[in-house]
Parts: structure tokens; C-alpha cells; sequence
């Protein structure tokens, strides 16, 4: 589990095909603190499991299936990343819950705005909670297939985000807790459940 809120920015070292996907090297010094083999760190928003550390990087097995449904199997060796190291139970909750598990790729627009596929919609509101490359982000605007995200200028300068180029894809990853309601709604031994019910109960 994560916040949202990026450590640091580190670079991709390199990349070695195995059997079962890509073992992915990470150069970086901060989130490497404190860190040992089977921990999690979020690569652009990617939940990965360290399987190596040295002095300046560490690896992780990147799965067949985060390959295809994320951007990092379209990565190049010098490419800039955000990290996150997973929440400790000390963690202050900075951003919102961000499970490191991406739901689709959108596409940057400029200014701000991305193209988010029609079926992850549903997920998206005004001025609710998205992670994009793993950075916790407030939707300014819904139009159509579109959204604006609200930035402040740390987080701009702080994370990759300042680098977008129009046309690039990223990294989406919904509020969790829009899947939760929509669970909950489509249950049909819970009659019970409304939207009065959420409501009070905080879900919406």
C-alpha cells in the first residue's frame, strides 16, 4: 500500500529478460534506506517486489501481466521514474490509498489533462482522488474521456510529471474505494445497500 506521494526520482539502469517477464534495475539512493529483499516500492506506480539491492540500485521481477497492462515494458534504459517505498505504520497519510496496481494507460494532452479509456470512467470524479505514475493527484475537471488534474509546483518540480510530452501514456491507477461502491451496488443479496447507506457511512 502507498500514498501517493513520491520519495525520490531515480533511473532506470537496465533491463534482463527471464522466463517469466523482466528483472527491471533501478538506480536510486533514498527509498534504498531501510529497505531489504521482498519489500515494495512503487515504480511509476507499478507495485514491485525488491529482489536485489546494491550500494546504489535495486532490481525486481517485473510480471508478463504488469508488462502489458502499464507503460514500464515501453521503458528505455536512462528513463526517469517516480519511487515509493510501501507504507510503514508510522507513515503519515500524505496523499490517498494507492494500491500500486495500475487499472489502465492514459495518454498526456498537455496542460495537465489525460485521455483515460471510457470503460475506467465510472471511477473518475470531480475533484476525487487518481494516481498517475504512482503520484497522488486531485481531478480538477471531467470532460468526456478527459480529466485535468490540480498540481502544486512541488509536486510538479519533484516528481517525472514535469516531463510529460504530449502523447506520452501513463500510468492510471482509479480510487479504490469507487471499486468498492460499485461491489457494493451490484451485489444482489445486498438490497440493503444504498446510496443513503454509503453516504452515511462515508463511501461517497
Amino acid at each position: 500500500m502507498f500514498t501517493g506521494i513520491i520519495e525520490e526520482i531515480g533511473t532506470i539502469k537496465g533491463f534482463t529478460k527471464k522466463n517469466t517477464g523482466t528483472e527491471i534495475t533501478v538506480q536510486c539512493s533514498k527509498v534504498l534506506e531501510g529497505t531489504k529483499i521482498g519489500d515494495s516500492i512503487s515504480i511509476n506506480g507499478c507495485c514491485q517486489t525488491v529482489t536485489k539491492i546494491t550500494q546504489d540500485s535495486f532490481c525486481a521481477d517485473v510480471s508478463t501481466e504488469t508488462l502489458n497492462i502499464s507503460t514500464l515494458g515501453s521503458y528505455k534504459t536512462g528513463d526517469k521514474i517516480n519511487l515509493e517505498r510501501a507504507l510503514t505504520p508510522t507513515s503519515r497519510m500524505g496523499g490517498h490509498i494507492v494500491q500500486g496496481h495500475v487499472d489502465c494507460i492514459g495518454k498526456y494532452l498537455g496542460e495537465m489533462t489525460f485521455e483515460i479509456p471510457e470503460n475506467e470512467l465510472k471511477y473518475i470524479v470531480y475533484k476525487g482522488s487518481i494516481s498517475i505514475n504512482g503520484v497522488s493527484l486531485t481531478i480538477a475537471k471531467v470532460d468526456r474521456n478527459t480529466i485535468q488534474i490540480a498540481i502544486i509546483p512541488h509536486t510538479l518540480e519533484n516528481t517525472t510529471l514535469k516531463s510529460l510530452k504530449y502523447g506520452d501514456f501513463v500510468n492510471i491507477e482509479t480510487d479504490i474505494l469507487g471499486r468498492y461502491v460499485e461491489k457494493f451496488l451490484s451485489m444482489k443479496n445486498n438490497n440493503n445497500i444504498t446510496a443513503d447507506f454509503l453516504k452515511e457511512n462515508g463511501f461517497l
